[in-house]
């Protein structure tokens, strides 16, 4: 049971659309396997794209919210308020299967749906890592993993992946997906911002300082305390990187070269906190073969990357023609499929 957290301390580089290709791909890549979607992020986006979409996925997703109980992470995290130290092992019912909603979705795929009332309850979740036991911060910072147990369990312990998509900020919920997860996919997108979030992320998950005497978060600082595992890095994904003309493409490459050094800065020092993949394959023993391993490019496909998240139609489904977004026809080309399909297709052959 691998469980992937898809995070980067920045907006806009596409976690959400991310996580909804990655899930929909490694499942019809694995018919065998099932396959859950965690979303943490207040937001829903990648709830909305599994469910249908921008207009039925929206539709869907507020079905769902109106219903009770609330079959939504919110409302796994309000059991868990009401027992904050001890698992209620509940998790297993607020799992939503996917097909049920969207026919797009292959059928071996499950979700916790996200929830906007997540941002309300932070303030509770936080709350409770102070009082009660002496390991109470450990305790809460593992409901996730709990939640993912349960689940696991209830599918009596097949073979399965989960992928958690995660807020952008460092809040407590991102904090509760990295406690969770065994490996981290870091996405970026191609802009000078985006190096200063990756050191970021390195930062306050792994306690990389940037300059000597640099504060270290408490995330770090505590789970270091309670020898808690921290994710491994698995990849650092160009997320929808743009190609132009070869000026353009050529500055697009000197920021992803210069994230790709920082991240092999990181190696050379703390190669503990990288996952070897696939297992058993040579530990990289220069930078060539360490970008091989742990960097990857996925490609903007424009208007049909567009069109994939508005309709909930995985981009590797995803066919050319005219398509009914929102009661406007818009063309999607074969050729902006064969910039990005062949990306996801290969991405997740990597993803174990």
């Amino acid at each position: 049971m691998a469980i992937y957290a898809i995070w980067n301390n920045k907006g806009g580089v596409g976690k959400s659309y991310l996580t909804f290709q990655l899930a929909s791909e490694y499942a019809r890549q694995n018919p065998n396997k099932k396959v859950l979607v965690v979303d943490l992020c207040p937001q829903a986006n990648s709830s909305s794209m599994l469910l249908g979409g921008m207009i039925e996925g929206e539709q869907k997703l507020t079905e769902i919210h109106t219903f009770q109980p609330r079959c939504t992470i919110s409302g796994y995290i309000e059991d868990r308020i009401r027992s904050p130290y001890m698992s209620p092992n509940a998790g297993a019912g607020y799992i939503s299967h996917v097909s049920h909603f969207n026919n797009k979705i292959p059928p071996n795929l499950y979700l916790v749906v996200g929830d906007e009332q997540l941002e309300i309850q932070a303030s509770r979740v936080t709350s409770a890592t102070f009082p009660g036991p002496q390991d109470a911060w450990r305790i809460v910072h593992l409901w996730i993993r709990d939640l993912i147990t349960d689940i696991h369990t209830s599918w009596n312990n097949e073979d399965s992946c989960t992928f958690i998509d995660c807020n952008p900020s460092f809040s407590i919920y991102t904090e509760l997906a990295l406690s969770s997860a065994d490996r981290l996919l870091i996405p970026f997108s191609a802009d000078g911002s985006s190096k200063r979030a990756v050191q970021t992320v390195l930062s306050l998950v792994y306690g990389v300082r940037r300059h000597p005497g640099d504060p270290q978060s408490d995330f770090y600082l505590e789970s270091t305390r309670y020898r808690m595992a921290f994710p491994n890095i698995y990849m650092y994904i160009g997320n929808r990187l743009t190609q132009m003309n070869r000026s353009s493409a050529s500055a697009f490459k000197t920021v992803v070269n210069e994230i790709g050094d920082e991240i092999w800065r990181v190696w050379q020092a703390s190669p503990q906190a990288f996952c070897i993949h696939p297992n058993g394959s040579p530990t990289p023993n220069s930078k060539k073969s360490f970008k091989i391993m742990f960097q990857y490019e996925v490609n903007d496909a424009n208007t049909a990357s567009v069109v994939s998240g508005a309709l909930g139609i995985p981009i590797a489904s995803l066919t050319a023609g005219q398509k009914d977004v929102a009661g406007r026809f818009i063309t999607v080309n074969q050729s902006q499929l064969d910039k990005q399909v062949p990306n996801i297709t290969q991405l997740v052959n990597n993803i174990e």
